[in-house]
């Protein structure tokens, strides 16, 4: 049943704790018998919503509904939001999670309706709606990785980002209105000497000027032409690729945090620091004490 969307006041930025460092999400469950009245509020995780039992109020800048059992419900990265509970008792699974750390060479082709360039990913709600098939393997999914979760069995790592994964091509198949519509196979295939030259060349200093040639290109035609198709900046996509490289030598190898920038083309430590804050909660050596210090179980301040 709409609603009436209400005066937002000042919303609150939102930090999520990881549960793992390794998985760059949170799920847990609420459970509520009394009233209860979310403030307005914004995280730069996706959100998901599972419904077990009850109803929930759940209003964003543009839209309010109640969701019931059973109902799914996904809110975009950086959206306004809070819910209410509608009625008692009310039972449902949250999941947040950073989708950028799940977006990789399987994932280009639709790296752009992800990064939420164009459309948040609000609208996809739709499908939930339209769907009954869809809806329900969604909350399954949710349900699963809440599980995988809180059991925490031998490879429950890898059970979770299967499933995440899987929720990313539920939506994509299930997007009928185009919403997630991936770059055409070509167009990867023809910017693939330059995805390879910047695998190839991660630790050194790499320039536009370097890989427009390869496509016989100009500067400012091949600038477009890479974020039309991948749907970030060529800059953007280095600096990602570079820290989820450093990430990786962080996790695995005996280097220190100067080696392990200067082996990602980061030499200068600020720098380093300040680019691995903008994909991570956290410093390049929290990230690495803080996972090897337990199980897996750290968390952010």
């Amino acid at each position: 049943m709409a609603k009436s969307v209400e005066t937002i006041a000042e919303a609150r930025n939102e930090l999520v704790i990881y549960q793992n460092p390794l998985l760059f999400l949170k799920v847990w469950e609420l459970q509520r018998n009394n009233v209860h009245i979310g403030d307005w509020h914004y995280h730069k995780e996706v959100e998901l919503l599972a419904i077990l039992q009850g109803d929930l109020d759940v209003y964003t800048k543009n839209t309010a509904l109640t969701l019931h059992d059973g109902d799914v419900f996904i809110l975009g990265s950086s959206q306004l939001h809070r819910s209410d509970r509608s009625t008692a008792p009310l039972r449902y699974v949250v999941l947040q999670v950073n989708l950028a750390q799940y977006l990789d060479q399987s994932t280009l082709p639709f790296l752009h309706g992800f990064s939420e360039l164009t459309n948040p990913l609000d609208d996809l709600n739709y499908i939930f709606s339209n769907y009954p098939d869809a809806r329900r393997e969604a909350h399954h999914l949710i349900l699963h990785i809440f599980e995988e979760m809180q059991g925490k069995r031998r490879g429950y790592e890898m059970a979770i980002a299967i499933a995440v994964k899987s929720l990313m091509l539920l939506l994509v198949r299930n997007d009928k209105q185009g919403l997630l519509k991936g770059s055409e196979d070509i167009e990867i295939i023809r910017l693939k000497p330059v995805l390879n030259y910047v695998d190839a060349h991660i630790g050194e200093k790499i320039t536009v000027h370097d890989v427009c040639s390869l496509l016989n290109l100009s500067y400012h035609y091949f600038v477009k032409y890479f974020k039309k198709v991948m749907g970030v900046t060529f800059v953007d996509y280095v600096n990602f690729k570079r820290i989820k490289m450093a990430e990786c030598m962080l996790l695995t190898q005996d280097l220190s945090i100067v080696e392990v920038g200067c082996s990602v083309g980061i030499p200068n430590v600020a720098q380093f620091y300040k680019m691995f804050k903008r994909y991570n909660p956290c410093s390049p050596k929290e990230f690495r004490s803080r996972l090897r210090e337990g199980s897996g179980e750290a968390s952010y301040p």
